[in-house]
């Protein structure tokens, strides 16, 4: 690695499926600019987020601490910097650090660390969705098929916000000012968060007819996990009311929307190009969360299998392994210390259970290595917990059953292994390494008892399960 601070541009999208990408194996997605990126770098094949939704995702991402050590458990918490960011640490090293685009913290007021802010994205109002705090009982909401019925070729309100966050980048990185001393970007996009809703030119990209037919689906004969059956019968997911061809459209907007991503993905990489930049800056993609897109017969996010909690994470830049694909797990918590890494930053405050992603890359794998990921937010009877260590996955569900899978052998996730004999010692080891980190019960016990404290300030179960955006946050207005 140089000697001197890096520049670092940090991309995030929002809920992109790792599997949906050409540089990971998918032979129908149009991905070059970030296949490009990944062909210059190093891809992180087995990549988690720290919570599969997005304002605790975004928190952990900010503070490189989990949900249960910040508290902030689901989309009415936002990050309002009372623990300290990476931003505060550059901030305090004199580094120049400012952000574009989606941040989807509390709002724009509060100090989490940014120089400036363009364009950003924060929780409506500054409270978020309240009713995904309601526990118990778990409001329903009945307006699940709208996610996949409103879908196809169309522009939408945040297919125009991509497209002004990414001029609003390309400019920043082409100005001369921003060639004077190091600096930190980071820019948000939507894309390819619902509304599924693509740019006609990406979504004719993709013959609705020809979408490969979603894993797992119910009406094949898979029966779900019990504590994902309650989960879907609560939340927006469910797509039981859809027709296959509406399934279809909305999958082929989908993968137009991580097209539009990649179109925009690759603006930004060419204006990087263009400021002579390049060769001194580290170059991080990644996304908040994924998506199911259709699989186990559900949308969006909030689940622990590969689709829904894992991530795409491409790193390259200077001493950063080419064409590499690291296969030890890592996490959306490790990109505190590998940004401060490669700014030369040091860390001042609470440990934090990441590591740089520059040492991942330059390592061989790590077998041992243990990430993991919770959700305690909107549709979730209790805790649920992800332990991955080498090719086996852990889902700990309190209350519930534990599925076990191994992706080495099954990377879609369709022999749960738990219950049989032979694997009782690899359920034994990653139990152990759960309670490691933290008490499962006791945890989704707090969670619990902060959400009922917030659902009380809002006026009880009944209000609150009334206030927040029933879908996606808006994005704000743009300039004219």
């Amino acid at each position: 690695m140089s000697d001197t601070p890096m520049n670092v541009l940090v991309i995030m999208s929002d809920q992109h499926n790792p599997k949906l990408l050409g540089a990971a194996g998918d032979p129908l997605i149009r991905t070059p600019n970030m296949d490009a990126l990944a062909a210059r770098g190093t891809r992180f094949a087995n990549a988690y987020c720290a919570s599969p939704i997005c304002v605790p995702s975004r928190a952990a991402f900010a503070t490189g601490l989990y949900p249960h050590r910040t508290g902030y458990w689901d989309n009415a918490m936002g990050y309002d910097g009372a623990i300290d960011s990476w931003g505060h640490e550059l901030q305090r090293a004199g580094r120049r650090v400012e952000s574009i685009g989606k941040l989807h913290y509390r709002n724009a007021e509060d100090d989490t660390g940014f120089d400036a802010q363009h364009l950003p994205m924060h929780l409506k109002d500054g409270i978020g969705q309240v009713w995904g705090s309601v526990r118990d009982p778990l409001p329903r909401r009945d307006n699940a098929p709208l996610m996949v019925s409103i879908s196809g070729g169309a522009d939408s309100d945040y297919t125009r916000y991509d497209a002004a966050v990414t001029d609003r980048t390309c400019d920043w990185l082409t100005d001369p000012v921003h060639s004077t001393r190091p600096w930190v970007l980071y820019t948000g996009l939507l894309a390819p968060h619902f509304p599924y809703l693509a740019p006609p030119e990406y979504f004719d990209l993709y013959d609705p007819d020809e979408m490969p037919t979603p894993t797992m689906r119910p009406e094949h004969g898979n029966l779900r996990h019990p504590w994902v059956e309650t989960f879907a019968g609560v939340l927006p997911g469910l797509d039981n009311a859809n027709t296959d061809a509406e399934r279809r459209r909305a999958a082929a907007a989908y993968y137009g929307l991580v097209s539009y991503l990649d179109h925009n993905v690759g603006r930004i990489l060419d204006a990087l190009e263009a400021s002579g930049q390049a060769e001194n800056t580290l170059v991080i993609y990644t996304s908040d969360h994924g998506d199911m897109v259709g699989s186990r017969g559900l949308w969006g996010k909030s689940l622990m299998y590969t689709e829904s909690a894992g991530v795409p994470l491409i790193m390259a830049g200077p001493g950063v392994p080419a064409g590499a694909v690291c296969e030890t797990p890592a996490g959306l918590v490790d990109m505190y210390p590998t940004i401060l890494q490669a700014a030369q930053v040091g860390s001042t405050g609470t440990a934090r259970p990441g590591r740089s992603l520059l040492e991942l890359a330059a390592t061989e794998t790590d077998p041992h290595r243990v990430v993991f990921s919770e959700y305690h937010a909107m549709g979730a009877p209790s805790a649920a917990y992800l332990i991955r260590k080498g090719a086996f996955v852990l889902h700990h569900y309190v209350g519930y059953g534990p599925e076990l899978f191994d992706l080495a052998t099954d990377p879609a996730q369709t022999q749960d292994l738990a219950g049989r004999t032979e694997y009782a010692h690899v359920l034994d080891d990653l139990e152990k390494e759960l309670a490691a980190i933290l008490d499962p019960i006791a945890v989704d016990q707090q969670a619990k008892t902060d959400q009922a404290a917030l659902v009380e300030r809002f006026g009880g179960p009944a209000a609150a399960a009334a206030i927040g955006t029933p879908g996606e946050t808006p994005p704000p207005a743009l300039p004219a």
